[in-house]
């Protein structure tokens, strides 16, 4: 049960960010920040109020249901009231719990998404090409932004790696779940004679840092330039434009070779490094304040494995959550990929609840 003072005091948060609101009296940024605030409360406010009234109006339904001089219809009519009004506060409750729960910053950010080709040669580089397809297709039907950092092909015309940013409203918390090792199960276009292969590619998924998120030492960085090789014409190739940054005390390196430009490879592999070096941070952190990590739904293990996806039976399976789906086409095309999504968030929400 959730304390009432608790909810009393997000009913009288409501009425004065209310009050602030229309005051006129708030700067642009502080009037932006209270009315996500406000729009936030919103959504909850009558359950609050309802869940603050539960005692009562249980307390009254029961005096009729008790009262020897009630006639017997208004006593069924009071004891199935009742039963509906326990329902709805057990719902009312949980959602006041969801509401209550500790709020990751960095769910509201976007998304660095690197997706690379694990065990399994040629195939295993078509199944992230196939991967890198489907998030695209995710991207487009959501309308957001994919924009690519780096990419390297292989020789069967699928992906050893590409790393992108997702750009959107609440990226980091609908893809988070993403990160791990996703398995392939079919038969390759090579295999003469009808054999299903397994298998890799490995999906990392760290949110957007900015500046004033992580503050980065210049003293801590060593960076060294090199001659692109690869693809990407004479210019390229003729030039010190690709840049290896170095962070020092973590050991965190990144290569960045894409631009003809050496300051733009230099901002792309910053934009990387940032993210790696706080996603790093934050793992640190909430391994500090969990003590029962393997109760929690991994969002950032690249070697735990994930998903299956088996050609042969048209399925997809989530492993951590035991989620089967045969709907492997719709998948690959963005149509399911929310049907997974929810179902982990949903098993994510209902263990933190189990801690709290």
């Amino acid at each position: 049960m959730i304390p009432l003072k608790t909810i009393e005091d997000l009913i009288n948060k409501h009425s004065v960010l209310e009050k602030d609101l229309s005051s006129g009296n708030l700067d642009k940024k502080l009037f932006a920040e209270k009315s996500k605030e406000y729009s936030d409360l919103n959504e909850i406010i009558d359950d609050a109020k309802k869940y603050i009234s539960f005692e009562k109006d249980k307390t009254e339904l029961e005096k009729i249901s008790a009262d020897k001089n009630t006639d017997e219809e208004l006593k069924k009519m009071a004891e199935t009231e009742l039963e509906d009004l326990k329902k709805q506060n057990e719902k009312n409750e949980k959602k006041l719990k969801l509401f209550l729960l500790p709020k990751d910053e960095a769910d509201k950010k976007n998304a660095i998404i690197e997706i690379r080709a694990g065990t399994g040669g040629l195939e295993a580089s078509l199944f992230a090409g196939d991967l890198f397809k489907m998030y695209e297709k995710v991207c487009h039907k959501k309308k957001w932004t994919l924009e690519l950092i780096s990419i390297s092909k292989s020789d069967a015309g699928g992906l050893k790696e590409v790393i992108a940013i997702i750009k959107g409203s609440n990226i980091y918390s609908t893809l988070k779940y993403e990160s791990g090792v996703h398995r392939v199960q079919r038969v390759p276009d090579t295999e003469t004679q009808g054999r299903v292969h397994t298998s890799a590619a490995t999906v990392a998924v760290l949110p957007e840092a900015e500046e004033v998120d992580l503050k980065i030492n210049e003293s801590d960085l060593r960076i060294d330039v090199f001659r692109a090789g690869g693809p990407g014409g004479q210019s390229v190739n003729t030039t010190d434009s690709a840049v290896r940054i170095t962070h020092i005390p973590s050991g965190i390196s990144v290569s960045q070779q894409d631009e003809k430009s050496q300051h733009k490879n230099k901002a792309k592999g910053m934009k990387i490094l940032r993210a790696r070096l706080y996603e790093l941070e934050r793992s640190r952190i909430d391994q500090e304040r969990s003590q029962d990590r393997k109760s929690k739904i991994g969002t950032g293990d690249r070697s735990e494995r994930i998903r299956t996806y088996n050609f042969p039976q048209g399925r997809i399976t989530d492993h951590r959550i035991n989620l089967t789906l045969h709907r492997l086409e719709d998948f690959l095309e963005g149509e399911a990929f929310d049907e997974i999504i929810e179902s982990l968030t949903l098993q994510a929400q209902e263990e933190s609840l189990k801690n709290i």
